[in-house]
């Protein structure tokens, strides 16, 4: 019987893996890949603030499992892991039932040779009072297309009302990328829904909170990166606020450890990661106090040589001598994805597996349509800081190199075509 590969998590990097392990073990027979996702459809997590603004429509930018599967020899199974049995080499997946409560497809297991977790990591709320009961967090497309139906609600409303004075606020807990990239994504949402009528609400009634514990934004980048993107969010009249930690947030806005009120009709958390609670402590293997699970090195948990972990739900070491681990980036997870379609051929050769090291490539922020910002990292020209149009094609290859790992080449580029075809013919944001 061919060896078991089993993935947990179609997100980038576990897609990624089950594509590439599927086209080259699974295709000569030399495995059975299998990806258990507890999801039909993927979509690039990186995009989930556009969603939420709506100037992405989530349904045109969708990847099906089942037929990703069938294109590229692997298999998918439906269903959220609840469980591990390491003794018997067999994880758990719950019920999936369907939107009227009648089960879909019942628990079951699935037995494996080999383990991936790949379940990424979902917003940390630090146990702030208020925040789960009050906030949307941009974790899954569920909860970025919820922020935008309430959003498009707002607009809606004030519409059939006719009053001009109108205004709607908006409070973003943390001042990362997904934050910073939020707050002007919904700078641009605002013109594109007055230019389309809905200007009951005009741009400038739009007040939006970007609001962070950290000196300043973009707290993981370097200060030349973050100082140009807080000027460009101030033009742009969003209210920026460091040093400001939330204490507790209401139905009608937020309250500072500082002693501020942040009145907000919309909430969004965007502040920390942690990983699946389900991974603490799993079958007794090593995690660490936001949940994700040890690894070494070769992405091996530090108790089995049969399970993997990669990206945000796993704690690797930096590997530059430090206790730092990996940064939870959509590049590291890139990497070990790439890291494991070698380690795989090898093992199941019997030979040693390699290390996993950091490669640090820099860092892109959108500014929606406005501007880009970022710095390229290499070995031959060192620290590069991009701004604007350049910056902008940069960010905008990061998706579509994700696709060229998804589809190959031809694909990727029908896809491209498509995409340009549909601006000149669907509206510039969704308005449904």
């Amino acid at each position: 019987m061919s060896h078991r590969i089993v993935i947990v998590g179609g997100g980038a990097g576990g897609l990624e893996l089950a594509t590439r392990l599927g086209r080259t073990l699974g295709k000569k027979g030399l495995a059975k890949v299998i990806l258990a996702d507890a999801n039909l459809t993927h979509i690039w997590k990186p995009l989930l603030h556009e969603v939420a603004a709506g100037s992405l429509n989530s349904t045109e930018n969708e990847l099906n499992y089942v037929a990703q599967a069938k294109w590229n020899h692997f298999e998918f199974q439906l269903g959220r892991m609840s469980g591990l049995d390491r003794k018997r080499k067999v994880i758990q997946l719950a019920a999936t039932h369907d939107e009227d409560g009648r089960e879909l497809v019942p628990a079951r297991e699935l037995a494996y040779d080999s383990l991936v977790i790949a379940v990424g990591s979902t917003t940390n709320d630090f146990g702030t009072e208020g925040a789960a009961q009050h906030c949307i967090f941009l974790d899954t497309r569920e909860q970025a297309e919820r922020f935008h139906r309430k959003l498009l609600s707002h607009y809606l409303r004030a519409h059939a009302q006719g009053d001009n004075g109108d205004q709607i606020s908006v409070a973003i807990v943390g001042a990362g990328a997904t934050g910073v990239e939020l707050a002007a994504e919904l700078h641009h949402a605002a013109h594109e829904l007055a230019a389309y009528g809905l200007d009951s609400i005009q741009p400038e009634n739009m007040r939006i909170t970007l609001i962070e514990a950290g000196p300043r934004v973009l707290p993981a980048l370097p200060e030349r990166i973050s100082a140009p993107v807080h000027r460009t969010l101030e033009k742009l009249g969003v209210r920026v606020m460091t040093g400001a930690a939330v204490k507790e947030v209401t139905a009608d806005g937020l309250q500072t450890a500082q002693g501020d009120s942040i009145p907000a009709s919309l909430k969004v958390w965007a502040a920390g990661i942690r990983a699946p609670a389900f991974l603490k402590d799993l079958d007794g293997l090593e995690s660490n106090r936001i949940n994700q699970l040890v690894v070494r090195p070769t992405l091996q948990t530090t108790r089995d040589d049969d399970i993997f972990a990669f990206g945000d739900c796993a704690a690797c070491p930096l590997g530059d001598g430090s206790e730092r681990n990996v940064p939870p980036r959509a590049q590291a997870a890139h990497q070990q994805a790439s890291l494991l379609v070698k380690s795989f051929k090898l093992r199941l050769q019997g030979q040693p597996l390699p290390d996993y090291r950091y490669q640090d490539y820099g860092s892109l922020i959108s500014l929606s349509s406005f501007s880009a910002v970022g710095n390229l990292m290499g070995n031959l020209m060192g620290s590069v800081k991009l701004e604007g149009w350049l910056a902008r094609m940069f960010y905008i290859s990061l998706y579509r190199m994700h696709q060229m790992a998804l589809y190959g080449g031809f694909r990727t580029l029908l896809l491209m075509l498509s995409d340009r075809i549909g601006r000149s013919t669907d509206p510039r944001l969704k308005l449904h």
